[in-house]
């Protein structure tokens, strides 16, 4: 069969994943995005990188202010992305502390965008990479607006997905330029995906 639109199944896959992570007790979610955290931090990828963009997590993703936190305290680094107004594009800007973070697009908490905090266009690094799901190649099921698509079609760096267990599946709906990422993490496991 022959599928031209994968918008209506990305959408129905959103919802489902979205109603599993809100359906996640708070001791629960604690107990995994610890597991998580101390995961990345073991990653070679964690380790031999000087830079880390990393998303600021919301409510129903896998947290990211522990590892903001450790990142710093490991004198890395540490970049997050702030949405640029009027586009589909995003921005990666130094921070040092989470203290440094305001709500922005969509309630999510940006850098300012003060010019000597922004990271060059060819920064290289670590790349922690949100999602609803992943797949076991490596490919992601984002929110829908496609900043990250963008940003990462040109990063030369690593790339690492964070994500629930439960929200992994063996496959998902993708399009030809979507890029995988080389390594997925969950609470459970780390999985190499097929990214050469």
């Amino acid at each position: 069969m022959s599928i031209t639109d994968i918008r209506p199944i990305k959408k129905e896959l959103r919802a489902k994943y979205r109603a599993l992570r809100e359906a996640i007790t708070p001791d629960v979610k604690n107990e995994r995005d610890a597991a998580i955290a101390n995961q990345v931090r073991r990653l070679w990828q964690y380790q031999r990188n000087d830079v880390l963009l990393v998303y600021v997590s919301t409510a129903i993703e896998v947290d990211t202010h522990r590892i903001i936190r450790q990142a710093l305290s490991d004198d890395k680094i540490v970049a997050v992305p702030r949405c640029v107004p009027g586009t589909r594009n995003m921005e990666f800007y130094r921070i040092h502390a989470l203290e440094d973070l305001k709500p922005g697009a969509f309630g999510v908490l940006e850098p300012e965008p003060e010019p000597h905090n922004l990271m060059p266009e060819d920064t290289v690094g670590l790349c922690l990479v949100p999602a609803f799901s992943y797949d076991w190649s490596g490919f992601r099921l984002g929110y829908g607006k496609g900043y990250y698509d963008r940003f990462l079609s040109n990063f030369q760096g690593n790339m690492v997905g964070l994500c629930y267990s439960n929200c992994v599946q063996r496959s998902l709906p993708h399009g030809r330029y979507d890029r995988p990422v080389e390594l997925l993490v969950t609470e459970k496991y780390l999985r190499r995906t097929n990214k050469p």
